[in-house]
């Protein structure tokens, strides 16, 4: 709808549906091109659903730095972005697990699940059923991840110290930027992609 319908928040709900409904899209499109090929799923998520959902803000903090005279917002939509991935993408769904699991309580269908799962301790086995999310490789990934953004904010901050700006400049040192930031994300991609396949994709 036209953006002046109600204020402007007609325009902005049937776009966050919109987003939601894409995602949600992307996501089972690229868990069948993993199966269809043989990659695990933790592998499928690392890389084409998190690629394919992060295009939108890739292109968002491009038109951002190109426009605005500074780094701040290509930079705060970055580190905005994954903030609500984080707390709201992972919060809201647990959230709602974990009162939909409060409310039913133990069942079928959580024995079927959970009651001869040895991963879990015992006393949560024989308990009265709750929200269970098995951590699996996740730990690995987040330390990755946190000296990967380590690295990034040190090159960010060294970049303003001696080349008086986060993003842009001449082009030798802007060309080395880029590519160093590719190459963490690769290797954060290498090393999540075999933790993986030694561990959740190897039962």
């Amino acid at each position: 709808p036209p953006a002046d319908y109600c204020g402007g928040w007609m325009s902005f709900y049937v776009a966050l549906g919109f987003i939601g409904f894409v995602t949600a899209l992307i996501s089972d499109l690229a868990n069948l091109l993993g199966c269809c090929i043989g990659m695990c799923n933790a592998i499928t998520a690392i890389t084409i659903v998190a690629f394919g959902t992060s295009l939108p803000d890739t292109m968002a903090s491009k038109t951002a730095a190109t426009q605005d005279q500074y780094a701040d917002a290509s930079i705060v939509n970055v580190t905005g972005s994954n903030s609500v991935n984080v707390f709201l993408g992972l919060g809201l769904p647990w959230m709602i697990a974990s009162i939909k699991w409060k409310l039913t309580g133990r069942n079928e269908e959580w024995d079927r699940r959970y009651a001869m799962d040895e991963d879990l301790a015992a006393d949560v086995r024989s308990g009265p059923g709750m929200f269970v999310v098995k951590a699996g490789d996740l730990g690995f990934s987040v330390g990755v991840f946190a000296v990967g953004a380590f690295v990034c904010l040190c090159v960010l901050a060294v970049r303003r110290q001696y080349l008086g700006g986060e993003l842009g400049g001449a082009r030798v040192p802007k060309v080395l930027t880029a590519t160093l930031l590719v190459l963490i994300w690769c290797a954060y991609i290498v090393l999540s992609s075999w933790k993986a396949m030694e561990g959740y994709c190897s039962r």
